[in-house]
């Protein structure tokens, strides 16, 4: 006890450098600024117990920085006006470079996923925010049932639902003559209770 009572400022001060750096490490948007505002917080209380004023006035920027982006990022989670879904053939080129950039990590969450751009009976959606791409997913027809082959995330959006646009607001779907959305049983991590689909055996179902 006496010694975390001698040294608990030097543990606090090591504690705050070390999340400061571990914040930088994060390929999530939102989870970087949340880490890094928590590791700039505990340097400001730090730098202000020995005085260094200089620290404690940037660190008290920085969190002011890293509280606005997560208000902004928060608020944007959910508004049709962050995300675009942009319909693209099941050939597309830019589709097939996405896919090609970004195959080792889909296969991490869709284990059985292969693409064949010439199944005709595929729809493929890009979700877009701004320019850039931060989701793909793939539909395979089956009468009204749309079979999800791909429903995937680029790891800076890995905190936020980009999916929700292609299942609830697009609007895209029911324009495609689907009723229903089954989505694939070896999905790892599936996040589909959050927008209305419901539990069938190892699938998720949306009823549109």
């Amino acid at each position: 006890m006496n010694w975390l009572e001698d040294h608990w400022l030097d543990i606090l001060g090591w504690g705050g450098s070390a999340l400061l750096v571990y914040s930088l490490l994060q390929s999530r948007v939102l989870r970087f600024r949340v880490l890094n505002l928590a590791a700039c917080l505990i340097l400001l209380a730090f730098n202000a117990f020995i005085g260094v004023w200089p620290m404690v006035g940037m660190n008290a920027v920085l969190c002011a920085i890293n509280i606005w982006f997560i208000v902004q990022l928060v608020r944007d989670r959910h508004d049709d006006e962050a995300f675009e879904v942009l319909e693209v053939r099941g050939d597309d080129e830019y589709l097939r470079h996405v896919l090609r950039v970004h195959g080792a990590d889909i296969l991490r969450f869709n284990p059985d996923f292969v693409h064949d751009p010439s199944d005709t009976d595929q729809d493929a959606f890009l979700v877009q925010r701004g320019d850039e791409t931060v989701g793909v997913v793939l539909l395979r027809a089956e009468g009204d049932t749309a079979h999800v082959l791909l429903d995937y995330v680029t790891p800076r959006y890995r905190d936020f639902s980009p999916g929700e646009f292609v299942w609830r607001r697009s609007g895209m779907l029911a324009e495609h003559g689907y009723r229903r959305v089954v989505t694939s049983p070896t999905m790892v991590g599936p996040y589909y209770d959050r927008l209305g689909f419901q539990r069938d055996g190892a699938s998720w179902v949306l009823s549109l």
